[in-house]
């Protein structure tokens, strides 16, 4: 399953995404976006967790969690073509 994490801290690094999912179950890939032109992180992030029972845990317990000061948004991601704008 494809988790998307919002409102993470600007010097959030891809490992530290990572350790905060792993207590639930198994991590297949973190990792958090940067914007190209500013070389700075975009303020979210999707984790990747092949266990769909262990994603939903992870869901539930981090929504709303603290993370370097910052209360996560944690949610399935959606596919890529409906986040798309459709105008």
């Amino acid at each position: 399953m494809n988790i998307y994490v919002g409102n993470l801290s600007y010097t959030t690094t891809d490992d530290q995404l990572r350790q905060a999912f792993e207590p639930y179950g198994t991590v297949s890939a973190a990792r958090v976006v940067f914007d190209r032109v500013e070389n700075r992180s975009r303020g979210f992030g999707f984790v990747e967790m092949p266990n769909g029972s262990e994603a939903k845990a992870a869901i539930e317990a981090m929504n709303g969690a603290d993370m370097q000061g910052r209360a996560l948004k944690v949610n399935e991601a959606r596919p890529k073509e409906d986040r798309r704008s459709r105008y």
